[in-house]
């Protein structure tokens, strides 16, 4: 029987799992890398490809030690990243500078423009990225990047998703025509499909800026897959680092958020919210339907043999830290105080906007804001709003894609945050009015195993693997007196969020939000007493 390691590069560190398929979970390690910001520039977020790959062979080495085997007994290794995280090379794939990191958004004027020139040109690719680009996707980043690196322009080769760079640079490619291309990644955030012949056209692109011009020919180039095609092999070099053999596949990559769907056992109809410091919201259809507001529909993407829908928030662990950090507190300690509130008794309503929307507005310049403040009201009451905030946000962007086609059957709780905040789980079972499950094993890098392990030949599907290696699911139902007031605080919520989102909507009547708040406030302490 085959062992294999799965990969899963996040924004702060990278985890290893190493399984054996009938063992199970033999051991795993973490090794962190840095992530770069400006104090002058809030929206520069960036991280270095040498500090990442470091970390990749050390968390190599501490995973095999951990499982006491041999390393030359992994027969595949799978990797899914952050995205879009984005890397500009030059020759043999040598990078210009650092990562541009999903949650760096610097190129938020330039995603205006290019949400613009699509409308305006009619180009279809926009209809499939819900009708918005994103300052957190490749094209917009790289636009930035050109615009504002006119000294190595002359150097420019490619630019990689950080999940393609690592699959590259562990199989020892440098030629630009050989890299491996993920779909799941150049479909949800470089507008790529077969529909309109892959990437959107050339005269589109100069359309937006002629700085543009043969750029299109070097993003086209190398190999587009799906997540069960070979990306290429181990190299002698990272096989001697990490203490592997040389030679055993690498599957192309993903995105992280959509292999933790995989190993969260995600099956046609579900959606699965990976919670972590934001969330990413995946969902599986049997067939492409136009969503206005997510952040692309995309055949293969998840699941080669289905289509994926990928939706999100720019922020919610992270809201959630940053409360308790201006509070000098800890996320526990404010989460434990609130392990009796009700819903709605904090008399506030939490938008968690604090680092831009992500879906539906898809608009990075929004703030937080929370209505209902008065003198009596603590950090903990805070944090309870945020989490209540964030289910509120979770029901728009499901109504969104119930509207439009993408019936959901169940809801998963995915993610590292689900596992530690049970009051959490069971705040989005009542506003969504959903029972919602969440898996009891750890699935971190889960879902990089099972397609490591069909990359090995041991599992005939991704099914398959899933029955033999997803945990169980915890349910959480939604209780009926809660829900209600949920039903009552959402009409509230929606009005807020699209009147304050969106910069030409009409009037709304903003002036009910705070009385309701407050008669709500007023029956959920009743029911607590």
């Amino acid at each position: 029987m085959s062992v294999v390691a799965g990969v899963d590069f996040g924004t702060l560190s990278v985890r290893i799992s190493i399984f054996d398929k009938v063992r199970g979970k033999l051991g795993s390690a973490l090794a962190e890398y840095p992530l770069h910001s400006s104090p002058t520039d809030p929206q520069l977020k960036t991280q270095s490809h040498d500090d990442q790959m470091n970390a990749l062979v050390r968390a190599m080495r501490e995973a095999v030690k951990a499982s006491g085997i041999d390393g030359k007994e992994i027969k595949s290794i799978a990797l899914d990243t952050t995205g879009s995280s984005v890397i500009v090379v030059g020759k043999d794939l040598v990078p210009l500078g650092e990562y541009y990191l999903w949650c760096d958004h610097r190129a938020a004027g330039e995603a205006a423009e290019i949400t613009a020139a699509a409308h305006k040109d009619g180009f279809e690719g926009i209809d499939w990225c819900g009708g918005v680009y994103s300052s957190e996707w490749g094209w917009s980043k790289l636009l930035h990047w050109l615009r504002n690196n006119p000294e190595l322009r002359p150097q420019f080769v490619t630019a990689l998703e950080h999940c393609d760079m690592v699959a590259a640079t562990l199989c020892g490619v440098t030629d630009p025509n050989e890299i491996p291309r993920s779909i799941c990644a150049m479909g949800h955030k470089w507008m790529w499909n077969p529909r309109w012949g892959g990437l959107p056209p050339e005269e589109f692109l100069v359309s937006i800026d002629p700085l543009l011009a043969g750029v299109r020919e070097k993003i086209a180039a190398g190999r587009y897959a799906t997540s069960d095609k070979i990306a290429g092999h181990l190299s002698a070099k990272w096989a001697d680092a990490m203490g592997l053999t040389a030679g055993i596949p690498i599957p192309t990559g993903a995105f992280d958020a959509h292999w933790d769907a995989l190993g969260a056992n995600i099956r046609l109809g579900d959606v699965v919210n990976v919670i972590g410091t934001s969330t990413c919201i995946i969902g599986l259809s049997d067939k492409q339907t136009l969503v206005p507001g997510v952040c692309g529909v995309v055949p293969g993407s998840v699941d080669p043999a289905q289509v994926g829908i990928e939706a999100g928030m720019s922020a919610v662990g992270d809201v959630f830290a940053a409360i308790a950090r201006r509070a000098n507190s800890t996320v526990a300690e404010l989460s434990a105080a609130t392990e009796d509130y009700k819903a709605g008794q904090t008399g506030l309503m939490r938008l968690t906007w604090d680092n831009g929307d992500r879906t539906v507005l898809v608009n990075p310049a929004l703030g937080g804001v929370t209505f209902g403040w008065d003198l009596s009201h603590t950090a903990a009451d805070e944090l309870f709003a945020a989490v209540e905030g964030s289910a509120l946000h979770t029901r728009i962007i499901f109504n969104r894609m119930e509207d439009n086609g993408a019936p959901i059957r169940r809801v998963i709780n995915g993610g590292g945050i689900p596992k530690r905040n049970a009051k959490l789980n069971q705040i989005y079972a009542n506003v969504l009015r959903k029972p919602v499950l969440v898996p009891e094993g750890d699935v971190t890098s889960l879902g990089s195993v099972i397609i490591a392990f069909l990359a090995a030949g041991e599992f005939a599907s991704i099914e398959e693997a899933q029955n033999a290696l997803c945990p169980p699911f915890k349910i959480f139902t939604p209780e009926p007196d809660e829900a209600d007031r949920y039903d009552r605080i959402f009409p509230l919520f929606r009005d807020a969020y699209f009147s304050l989102g969106t910069p030409d909507a009409p009037p709304a009547a903003l002036g009910r939000i705070l009385p309701e708040l407050h008669n709500i406030r007023r029956d959920a302490i009743a029911a607590a007493q």
